[in-house]
């Protein structure tokens, strides 16, 4: 794996059966254009737990939720993590094949996530909240 998310294989992740066939078919399909950021979904979807859509807890980070998040130097960022069609920075809609977005997935609140920037620094930051949206919208 590319992204610093390998450093979770003792964190569980939960991820509900009908985001775990879509991420993963999502992932299939940019293996060609973006082998790192696919590569990186797909092993986050190999090692999750998948659940019933019903039987999701309501502080596991899902496509379409809004994450409130503390990082090392106590800065609060909120963000909503999307498909990659929908993402917008500007808004704070990131993608999930980002390595915040994978990072994020499945993870549950007052867990510590990490990543690497673009620039390769390791970042970090703390699940403060998670918040579920009702419309959640496939690819």
């Amino acid at each position: 794996m590319h992204a610093t998310t390998q450093s979770r294989p003792g964190n569980q992740i939960v991820v509900s059966d009908a985001d775990h066939d879509r991420l993963s078919g999502l992932a299939r399909a940019f293996l060609e254009r973006a082998p790192e950021m696919a590569e990186d979904l797909l092993a986050e979807m190999d090692r999750a737990r998948i659940a019933a859509e019903s039987a999701m807890p309501a502080d596991v980070v899902r496509m379409g939720s809004t994450v409130t998040l503390h990082d090392d130097e106590g800065s609060v960022q909120c963000v909503t993590l999307v498909y990659p069609a929908e993402a917008d920075i500007a808004e704070k809609r990131i993608s999930v094949l980002t390595p915040l977005g994978t990072a994020l997935i499945g993870a549950r609140t007052g867990r510590t996530v990490s990543w690497r920037s673009r620039d390769s620094r390791v970042l970090s930051a703390t699940i403060h909240a998670v918040e579920q949206t009702s419309s959640r919208r496939a690819p």
